[in-house]
Protein backbone atom coordinates (compact mmCIF):
# COMPACT_ATOMS: atom_id res chain seq x y z
CA UNK A 1 0.00 0.00 0.00
CA UNK A 2 1.36 3.55 -0.73
CA UNK A 3 0.61 6.31 1.60
CA UNK A 4 -0.17 9.60 -0.54
CA UNK A 5 0.09 12.92 1.85
CA UNK A 6 0.11 15.70 -0.41
CA UNK A 7 -3.28 16.03 -3.01
CA UNK A 8 -1.38 18.65 -4.99
CA UNK A 9 1.96 16.83 -5.85
CA UNK A 10 0.38 13.15 -7.42
CA UNK A 11 2.32 10.72 -9.43
CA UNK A 12 0.20 9.53 -11.83
CA UNK A 13 0.16 6.24 -11.44
CA UNK A 14 -1.02 7.44 -7.84
CA UNK A 15 -4.52 9.02 -9.81
CA UNK A 16 -7.76 7.19 -10.61
CA UNK A 17 -8.78 5.08 -7.70
CA UNK A 18 -12.22 4.69 -6.53
CA UNK A 19 -11.97 5.59 -3.18
CA UNK A 20 -13.49 5.72 0.33
CA UNK A 21 -13.68 9.20 2.55
CA UNK A 22 -13.52 8.80 6.04
CA UNK A 23 -11.65 9.60 9.10
CA UNK A 24 -11.66 5.40 9.60
CA UNK A 25 -11.15 5.87 13.10
CA UNK A 26 -11.20 1.93 14.23
CA UNK A 27 -11.70 0.53 10.95
CA UNK A 28 -14.55 -0.89 11.91
CA UNK A 29 -17.78 -3.05 10.11
CA UNK A 30 -19.20 0.14 9.07
CA UNK A 31 -15.88 1.58 7.77
CA UNK A 32 -15.47 -1.88 6.00
CA UNK A 33 -18.60 -1.86 4.29
CA UNK A 34 -17.61 1.47 3.28
CA UNK A 35 -14.17 0.26 1.92
CA UNK A 36 -15.79 -2.51 0.07
CA UNK A 37 -18.06 -0.46 -1.78
CA UNK A 38 -15.04 1.53 -2.95
CA UNK A 39 -13.22 -2.24 -3.75
CA UNK A 40 -16.72 -2.87 -6.07
CA UNK A 41 -16.34 0.14 -7.97
CA UNK A 42 -12.59 -0.16 -8.32
CA UNK A 43 -13.05 -3.55 -9.46
CA UNK A 44 -15.48 -2.22 -12.00
CA UNK A 45 -13.27 0.74 -13.41
CA UNK A 46 -10.21 -0.88 -13.20
CA UNK A 47 -8.84 1.18 -10.78
CA UNK A 48 -7.03 1.21 -7.63
CA UNK A 49 -9.13 0.89 -4.20
CA UNK A 50 -7.75 3.87 -2.16
CA UNK A 51 -8.90 5.05 1.28
CA UNK A 52 -9.16 9.08 1.91
CA UNK A 53 -8.45 10.02 5.79
CA UNK A 54 -6.80 12.77 7.77
CA UNK A 55 -4.39 13.38 9.60
CA UNK A 56 -4.88 14.49 12.63
CA UNK A 57 -8.12 13.87 12.94
CA UNK A 58 -10.21 16.87 12.00
CA UNK A 59 -11.29 17.15 15.72
CA UNK A 60 -7.63 16.91 17.31
CA UNK A 61 -7.28 19.94 14.59
CA UNK A 62 -9.97 22.23 16.02
CA UNK A 63 -10.28 21.08 19.70
CA UNK A 64 -6.86 20.35 20.80
CA UNK A 65 -7.42 20.46 24.46
CA UNK A 66 -10.16 17.92 24.46
CA UNK A 67 -9.83 14.30 25.98
CA UNK A 68 -8.37 11.72 23.94
CA UNK A 69 -10.67 10.04 22.15
CA UNK A 70 -9.12 8.14 18.80
CA UNK A 71 -9.61 4.22 18.90
CA UNK A 72 -6.32 4.04 16.48
CA UNK A 73 -3.00 6.36 15.95
CA UNK A 74 -2.16 6.70 12.22
CA UNK A 75 -0.02 3.93 12.09
CA UNK A 76 -2.22 1.11 13.30
CA UNK A 77 -5.21 2.58 10.85
CA UNK A 78 -2.59 2.11 7.64
CA UNK A 79 -0.94 -1.42 8.77
CA UNK A 80 -5.19 -2.23 9.37
CA UNK A 81 -5.87 -0.53 6.01
CA UNK A 82 -3.26 -2.40 4.35
CA UNK A 83 -4.02 -5.36 5.60
CA UNK A 84 -7.59 -5.03 4.00
CA UNK A 85 -6.06 -4.88 0.76
CA UNK A 86 -6.20 -0.73 0.50
CA UNK A 87 -3.86 0.36 -2.76
CA UNK A 88 -3.94 3.58 -2.08
CA UNK A 89 -3.75 5.56 1.58
CA UNK A 90 -4.38 9.32 0.86
CA UNK A 91 -3.65 10.68 4.57
CA UNK A 92 -3.91 14.40 4.04
CA UNK A 93 -2.85 16.75 6.28
CA UNK A 94 -5.79 18.56 8.04
CA UNK A 95 -4.55 22.08 8.66
CA UNK A 96 -5.92 25.54 7.97
CA UNK A 97 -6.02 25.26 4.79
CA UNK A 98 -7.78 22.90 4.15
CA UNK A 99 -10.23 22.85 6.73
CA UNK A 100 -10.87 26.66 5.25
CA UNK A 101 -12.19 25.35 1.86
CA UNK A 102 -15.37 25.18 1.31
CA UNK A 103 -17.53 21.77 0.05
CA UNK A 104 -17.12 22.76 -3.73
CA UNK A 105 -13.74 23.56 -3.60
CA UNK A 106 -13.24 20.87 -1.66
CA UNK A 107 -14.77 18.49 -4.19
CA UNK A 108 -13.12 20.47 -7.36
CA UNK A 109 -9.30 21.09 -5.97
CA UNK A 110 -8.93 17.77 -3.71
CA UNK A 111 -10.79 15.10 -5.16
CA UNK A 112 -11.25 15.94 -9.52
CA UNK A 113 -8.53 18.11 -10.02
CA UNK A 114 -5.52 16.87 -7.02
CA UNK A 115 -5.97 13.20 -6.78
CA UNK A 116 -8.36 12.55 -10.15
CA UNK A 117 -10.22 10.15 -8.38
CA UNK A 118 -12.99 8.50 -10.48
CA UNK A 119 -15.63 7.37 -7.73
CA UNK A 120 -15.84 8.26 -4.23
CA UNK A 121 -18.00 5.89 -1.15
CA UNK A 122 -19.40 7.74 1.74
CA UNK A 123 -21.36 7.17 4.91
CA UNK A 124 -24.73 9.26 4.85
CA UNK A 125 -24.05 11.05 6.99
CA UNK A 126 -20.95 12.33 5.81
CA UNK A 127 -20.03 16.43 6.23
CA UNK A 128 -17.43 18.22 3.96
CA UNK A 129 -15.98 21.67 3.72
CA UNK A 130 -15.65 24.65 6.11
CA UNK A 131 -18.59 24.97 8.67
CA UNK A 132 -19.25 21.21 7.56
CA UNK A 133 -20.95 22.89 4.73
CA UNK A 134 -21.35 19.80 2.62
CA UNK A 135 -23.22 16.98 2.82
CA UNK A 136 -23.46 13.66 1.07
CA UNK A 137 -25.75 14.50 -1.55
CA UNK A 138 -23.94 17.79 -2.15
CA UNK A 139 -20.68 15.38 -3.02
CA UNK A 140 -23.06 14.02 -5.39
CA UNK A 141 -24.26 16.63 -7.12
CA UNK A 142 -20.34 17.58 -7.18
CA UNK A 143 -19.59 14.50 -8.67
CA UNK A 144 -21.40 14.81 -11.73
CA UNK A 145 -20.21 18.15 -12.33
CA UNK A 146 -16.92 17.96 -12.06
CA UNK A 147 -16.97 14.41 -13.27
CA UNK A 148 -16.56 11.38 -10.55
CA UNK A 149 -19.26 9.14 -9.04
CA UNK A 150 -20.72 8.91 -5.40
CA UNK A 151 -22.22 6.14 -3.84
CA UNK A 152 -23.72 6.98 -0.40
CA UNK A 153 -23.30 4.26 2.18
CA UNK A 154 -26.38 3.42 4.92
CA UNK A 155 -25.55 3.08 8.42
CA UNK A 156 -24.81 -0.51 9.65
CA UNK A 157 -26.08 -2.55 12.59
CA UNK A 158 -24.78 -5.88 13.23
CA UNK A 159 -25.99 -7.92 16.31
CA UNK A 160 -28.49 -4.97 17.30
CA UNK A 161 -26.04 -2.58 17.93
CA UNK A 162 -25.11 0.32 15.69
CA UNK A 163 -21.68 0.69 14.37
CA UNK A 164 -20.07 3.56 15.30
CA UNK A 165 -17.29 5.17 16.53
CA UNK A 166 -18.87 6.37 19.18
CA UNK A 167 -20.25 3.18 20.40
CA UNK A 168 -17.34 1.04 20.39
CA UNK A 169 -15.44 3.80 22.74
CA UNK A 170 -18.83 3.59 24.94
CA UNK A 171 -18.33 0.01 25.20
CA UNK A 172 -14.21 -0.17 25.79
CA UNK A 173 -14.75 2.42 28.48
CA UNK A 174 -17.03 0.14 30.43
CA UNK A 175 -14.70 -3.03 29.20
CA UNK A 176 -17.04 -5.06 27.47
CA UNK A 177 -14.13 -5.44 25.03
CA UNK A 178 -16.40 -9.03 23.05
CA UNK A 179 -19.05 -5.94 22.25
CA UNK A 180 -16.31 -3.47 20.72
CA UNK A 181 -15.06 -6.43 18.86
CA UNK A 182 -18.58 -7.60 17.33
CA UNK A 183 -18.96 -4.00 15.87
CA UNK A 184 -14.88 -3.72 14.95
CA UNK A 185 -14.69 -6.97 13.25
CA UNK A 186 -11.73 -7.39 14.53
CA UNK A 187 -9.67 -7.29 18.28
CA UNK A 188 -9.20 -3.80 19.18
CA UNK A 189 -5.54 -3.18 19.32
CA UNK A 190 -3.21 -0.72 20.71
CA UNK A 191 -0.19 -0.26 18.15
CA UNK A 192 3.40 1.54 19.09
CA UNK A 193 7.15 1.72 20.25
CA UNK A 194 8.39 -0.22 23.15
CA UNK A 195 9.56 2.27 25.79
CA UNK A 196 12.07 1.68 28.23
CA UNK A 197 10.44 1.60 31.73
CA UNK A 198 11.53 0.83 35.53
CA UNK A 199 12.20 -2.94 34.98
CA UNK A 200 9.39 -3.87 38.18
CA UNK A 201 7.90 -6.63 36.21
CA UNK A 202 10.93 -8.41 35.30
CA UNK A 203 12.18 -8.30 39.02
CA UNK A 204 8.75 -10.09 39.95
CA UNK A 205 9.46 -12.58 37.49
CA UNK A 206 6.70 -10.57 34.76
CA UNK A 207 8.82 -8.91 32.39
CA UNK A 208 6.51 -6.51 30.13
CA UNK A 209 7.10 -4.96 26.96
CA UNK A 210 5.75 -0.98 27.95
CA UNK A 211 3.98 1.21 25.62
CA UNK A 212 2.43 4.79 26.04
CA UNK A 213 -1.32 5.06 25.59
CA UNK A 214 -0.63 9.01 25.41
CA UNK A 215 -3.38 10.46 22.72
CA UNK A 216 -5.79 7.18 22.35
CA UNK A 217 -9.07 6.72 23.97
CA UNK A 218 -8.43 5.03 27.38
CA UNK A 219 -10.30 1.15 27.66
CA UNK A 220 -11.07 0.63 31.36
CA UNK A 221 -8.20 0.43 33.51
CA UNK A 222 -7.69 -3.16 34.28
CA UNK A 223 -6.15 -6.95 33.05
CA UNK A 224 -6.49 -8.26 29.48
CA UNK A 225 -6.11 -11.68 27.74
CA UNK A 226 -4.38 -10.09 24.60
CA UNK A 227 -2.48 -11.22 21.51
CA UNK A 228 -0.01 -10.24 20.37
CA UNK A 229 1.73 -9.35 16.95
CA UNK A 230 5.41 -8.24 17.03
CA UNK A 231 5.34 -6.19 14.34
CA UNK A 232 9.26 -5.11 13.87
CA UNK A 233 12.59 -6.82 14.71
CA UNK A 234 14.01 -9.91 14.95
CA UNK A 235 11.00 -11.49 17.14
CA UNK A 236 8.53 -10.77 14.49
CA UNK A 237 5.56 -12.86 14.74
CA UNK A 238 2.42 -13.67 16.71
CA UNK A 239 2.29 -13.89 20.65
CA UNK A 240 -0.21 -14.86 23.53
CA UNK A 241 -0.07 -12.52 26.59
CA UNK A 242 -1.51 -10.88 29.34
CA UNK A 243 -1.66 -7.09 29.68
CA UNK A 244 -2.55 -4.28 32.35
CA UNK A 245 -3.70 -0.77 31.16
CA UNK A 246 -3.19 1.40 33.88
CA UNK A 247 -1.46 3.82 36.64
CA UNK A 248 0.36 1.39 38.66
CA UNK A 249 -1.56 2.21 41.59
CA UNK A 250 0.94 0.02 43.90
CA UNK A 251 4.23 1.94 42.58
CA UNK A 252 2.22 5.17 42.92
CA UNK A 253 2.31 6.08 39.20
CA UNK A 254 -0.27 8.21 37.97
CA UNK A 255 0.58 8.03 34.12
CA UNK A 256 -1.52 5.63 32.06
CA UNK A 257 0.25 3.11 29.92
CA UNK A 258 -0.02 -0.55 28.75
CA UNK A 259 2.40 -3.09 29.98
CA UNK A 260 2.38 -6.72 28.25
CA UNK A 261 3.54 -9.77 29.61
CA UNK A 262 4.45 -12.11 26.78
CA UNK A 263 3.65 -15.68 27.64
CA UNK A 264 7.14 -18.11 26.88
CA UNK A 265 8.87 -15.72 25.76
CA UNK A 266 12.76 -14.55 25.87
CA UNK A 267 14.18 -11.59 23.91
CA UNK A 268 14.53 -7.84 24.00
CA UNK A 269 11.94 -5.85 22.60
CA UNK A 270 12.74 -2.59 23.11
CA UNK A 271 12.71 0.03 20.51
CA UNK A 272 10.51 -2.36 18.13
CA UNK A 273 6.60 -2.05 17.29
CA UNK A 274 3.97 -4.30 18.70
CA UNK A 275 0.17 -4.58 18.10
CA UNK A 276 -1.75 -5.57 21.26
CA UNK A 277 -5.42 -7.16 20.47
CA UNK A 278 -7.37 -7.08 23.59
CA UNK A 279 -9.38 -10.10 23.94
CA UNK A 280 -10.76 -10.23 27.00
CA UNK A 281 -11.68 -7.96 30.07
CA UNK A 282 -10.57 -9.98 33.33
CA UNK A 283 -10.24 -7.56 36.19
CA UNK A 284 -10.29 -3.59 37.14
CA UNK A 285 -7.11 -2.64 38.64
CA UNK A 286 -6.03 -2.80 41.59
CA UNK A 287 -3.95 -1.63 44.14
CA UNK A 288 -1.90 -4.54 46.37
CA UNK A 289 -0.34 -4.26 49.51
CA UNK A 290 2.46 -6.09 49.08
CA UNK A 291 4.57 -7.48 46.31
CA UNK A 292 3.24 -11.16 46.98
CA UNK A 293 0.11 -10.26 46.88
CA UNK A 294 0.31 -8.78 43.54
CA UNK A 295 2.77 -11.98 42.24
CA UNK A 296 -0.35 -14.39 43.19
CA UNK A 297 -3.00 -12.44 41.44
CA UNK A 298 -0.39 -11.63 37.93
CA UNK A 299 -0.13 -15.78 38.53
CA UNK A 300 -4.14 -16.39 38.49
CA UNK A 301 -3.75 -13.41 35.56
CA UNK A 302 -1.98 -15.17 33.50
CA UNK A 303 -3.63 -18.60 34.08
CA UNK A 304 -7.08 -17.16 33.31
CA UNK A 305 -5.50 -15.54 29.81
CA UNK A 306 -4.22 -18.73 28.76
CA UNK A 307 -7.80 -20.42 29.41
CA UNK A 308 -9.44 -17.37 27.38
CA UNK A 309 -6.91 -17.62 24.83
CA UNK A 310 -7.17 -21.23 23.98
CA UNK A 311 -10.96 -21.84 24.18
CA UNK A 312 -11.14 -18.33 21.62
CA UNK A 313 -8.50 -20.63 19.00
CA UNK A 314 -10.23 -23.71 19.70
CA UNK A 315 -13.92 -21.72 18.88
CA UNK A 316 -12.51 -20.33 15.55
CA UNK A 317 -10.45 -23.78 14.81
CA UNK A 318 -12.92 -24.49 12.13
CA UNK A 319 -13.44 -20.66 11.06
CA UNK A 320 -12.19 -19.06 8.14
CA UNK A 321 -8.38 -17.93 8.89
CA UNK A 322 -7.96 -14.99 10.49
CA UNK A 323 -6.59 -12.74 8.27
CA UNK A 324 -7.47 -8.71 7.76
CA UNK A 325 -8.41 -9.48 4.32
CA UNK A 326 -11.39 -11.37 5.23
CA UNK A 327 -14.64 -10.86 7.40
CA UNK A 328 -13.53 -12.79 10.64
CA UNK A 329 -12.22 -11.58 13.66
CA UNK A 330 -8.05 -11.20 13.60
CA UNK A 331 -5.58 -12.67 16.06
Amino acid sequence: MRIVRDHQFVAEGDRGASAAIGNFDGVHLGHRAVIDLARAEAVRLGAPLGVMTFEPHPREFFAPDSPPFRLMNAEARANRLDRLGVDLLYELPFDTTLSQLPARAFAEEVIARGLGLRHVVVGRDFRFGKGRDGDADALAAFGEEFGFGVTRADLLETAGLRVSSTSIREALAEGRVRDATAMLGHHHRIEGAVLHGDRRGRDLGYPTANMSIAGLHQPRLGVYAVRVRVLTGAYAGDYDGVASIGTRPTFGVNAPNIETFLFDFRGDLYGEHLSVALVEFLRPELKFDDLDSLIAQMDDDSAHARSILAQERADQGASAPLDGRTDGIDG
